[in-house]
């Protein structure tokens, strides 16, 4: 019924997710923590999805879920991120 992202206002990947989710006919939108949640977005709303931009911190979506106080959360994992990166051999 709704999207929230969490994310920065000048995040290109952030902006993406929100308009993916508009040009579905879904009520999305983009917001840089819980103070940003505006309460009468969710009534009438069963169903409320949230997801973040890429550099998100997690701090920031946790809040935003502790604001909502869901009863049911159902935790859907996409793709498991599990890329590992070499530290240039100055820093080694």
């Amino acid at each position: 019924d709704l999207v929230l992202v969490v994310g920065a206002k000048n995040s290109s990947n952030s902006n993406r997710l929100k308009e993916l989710a508009s040009e579905r006919g879904i009520e999305a939108y983009l917001v840089n923590g819980p103070e940003d949640v505006k309460l009468d977005w969710l009534k009438g709303k069963s169903s409320i999805g949230i997801t973040s931009g890429a550099s998100t911190p997690e701090v920031l979506v946790n809040g935003v879920i502790e604001k909502l106080k869901p009863t049911n959360i159902k935790n859907i994992v996409y793709a498991e991120e599990n890329v590992n990166f070499k530290l240039p051999k100055e820093v080694v």
